[in-house]
């Protein structure tokens, strides 16, 4: 059971005032705060094993590729791959779906190929597939929307098709709070030859992941998302996927052997992993794995529940607010996309900023599912397991107030 009244002491940055008003943190979406156990491991690798992987046979060295590797196999129990093999560090999602796109796109797809991907992906999940379709002259195409903004599986059926070669799908929505039947979807992709590649860097902090139950191809995340650092990700691949593949960045770490006019590669998961790698970020990912295992990714995807059962009805009883995705809390995440009428969403967010509410506000990174929704940009809460109903009530008292601020000049 999370208690995140107790939970939150662990995280030092909430501890703060914004704008004189007690900070309440609710762009979780974007990036996630880090407790103090994920904090100490950081500060303890520069402190005292400070020193680069698998090339030394010193103490530090071997402390530290140790501490790397361990954080590699963290991370395959976390998410239920086959192997250690199958798990290669990268510096987030979008890294990670680029190198699928890049390697495994450029050897594997031909002219006259189909890619098909969805309406509410984001950028990081749309431009790679743009320029591999433009490079092998492949065809992208787009799965629509059911008018509450799930994804609408007869048109699945009809987009996916024996001409595709890649389907590539978040697993859940960064803009409209939804989870897709990533498992169907991959079934779908299969039975006609296709290979499926998951974004699932809204997923992984907020639910149990099991790459071999869902029986994807590739399933790509980030650490910053759930309360790892910044510039540390994973890239999921089958193994026998990755054996067919070509690195796609050359250099130390990654070979095997160096002759003047030819080299060779390491075996996996290293031909992938060139240069010297975010060794303290995978160290503190490993962190960020056992802080998550200990609570409870199933008590985490709960607890969640709860609060959007708390806050969204009272957002829907907000005259002049529209929220988008499913009206129901029992079809969407802790993630709620949202507009006042007659207000621009950063005018809304700088509002609840001077309350001390942090929101986000823009296209997320979606300018195609905006376009699609035809509005330029929302305000979006993104709730964790960190966040209270005070936190709830907070948010639903600074926009009614700003609504009224706005209308009558007064609060």
């Amino acid at each position: 059971m999370i208690d995140a009244s107790a939970i939150r002491n662990e995280f030092p940055i909430l501890d703060q005032q914004v704008n004189d008003e007690p900070l309440v943190y609710l762009d979780n979406a974007a990036t996630t705060q880090k407790p103090q156990a994920v904090l100490d491991v950081l500060n303890a690798y520069y402190h005292k094993d400070n020193a680069n992987v698998h090339r030394g046979v010193h103490t530090l060295a071997e402390r530290a590729t140790h501490a790397y590797e361990a954080a590699r196999e963290k991370v395959r129990a976390f998410i239920h791959a086959n192997e250690t093999a199958e798990v290669l560090f990268t510096r987030g999602t979008t890294t990670g779906l680029n190198w699928v796109a890049r390697s495994y796109g450029d050897a594997f797809v031909k002219e006259g190929d189909e890619i098909v991907i969805s309406y509410m992906e984001h950028h990081s999940n749309i431009i790679p597939w743009q320029q591999l379709a433009t490079r092998k002259k492949a065809t992208l195409k787009y799965i629509a929307l059911t008018d509450e903004g799930t994804l609408d599986m007869n048109d699945a059926k009809k987009q996916i098709t024996n001409k595709t070669a890649i389907v590539a799908l978040a697993h859940a929505s960064n803009v409209l709070g939804i989870i897709n039947p990533i498992k169907e979807l991959g079934e779908l992709a299969h039975n006609h030859g296709a290979v499926l590649v998951v974004d699932g860097a809204q997923s992984t902090p907020h639910m149990a992941i099991d790459v071999q139950a869902l029986n994807c191809d590739f399933f790509a995340f980030s650490g910053h998302k759930m309360c790892g650092p910044t510039g540390i990700g994973v890239l999921y691949g089958k193994r026998a996927l990755l054996e067919q593949m070509e690195p796609i960045e050359f250099g130390g770490e990654m070979i095997d052997f160096v002759e003047l006019y030819q080299s060779t590669w390491k075996e996996l998961p290293w031909k992938f992993e060139a240069g010297t790698p975010n060794i303290a970020g995978a160290i503190a990912l490993g962190a960020a794995v056992d802080y998550l295992t200990d609570l409870g990714l199933d008590a985490i995807h709960e607890y969640e529940a709860e609060l959007v059962h708390y806050v969204l009805p009272k957002l829907q009883a907000i005259e002049g607010l529209t929220i988008y995705g499913p009206q129901d809390p029992d079809k969407r995440t802790g993630v709620i996309a949202f507009n006042l009428d007659g207000l621009h969403p950063h005018d809304v967010a700088t509002a609840l900023d001077m309350e001390g509410i942090a929101v986000r506000a823009g296209h997320h990174c979606a300018q195609p599912l905006l376009t699609y929704l035809n509005v330029p940009a929302t305000a979006r809460a993104s709730f964790y397991f960190y966040n209270t109903k005070a936190d709830c009530d907070r948010l639903v008292e600074a926009i009614q107030a700003t609504k009224e601020f706005f209308q009558h000049g007064t609060i």
